[in-house]
């Protein structure tokens, strides 16, 4: 019996069509998100380079350094996952205007 309203619900909200407001609103928390890990990355970037690693061990040196790219790596990931899914939103929300401005609704 409860399998039954799980499938229901699944079924209803796989359903829901894009709209140029959903994809552009999308767009906007995207790539503020975006920028925001972007920024984030910038101020981790500086911290790093305004303290450098004291020690006179290699090891150490080579690990900290890793570490150090490993961090700014992954936030820049992160920025550029989010500004590719705000552009390719944006590009949704084009696309849907551009069908419906061509084949409107009868």
């Amino acid at each position: 019996m409860s399998d039954e309203n799980i499938t229901q619900q699944a079924e209803t909200q796989a359903q829901v069509q894009p709209t140029p407001l959903r994809c552009i609103t999308g767009a906007v928390i995207s790539g503020g998100l975006g920028y925001a890990v972007y920024s984030l990355m910038i101020a981790i970037a500086t911290t790093f380079a305004t303290k450098p690693i004291h020690s006179d061990n290699p090891m150490v040196v080579n690990i900290a350094s890793a570490v150090r790219t490993l961090v700014v790596g992954v936030t820049a990931l992160g920025a550029g996952i989010f500004g590719i899914v705000a552009i390719g939103l944006l590009a949704l929300a084009v696309q849907l205007l551009v069908q419906q401005v061509i084949k409107p609704k009868s």
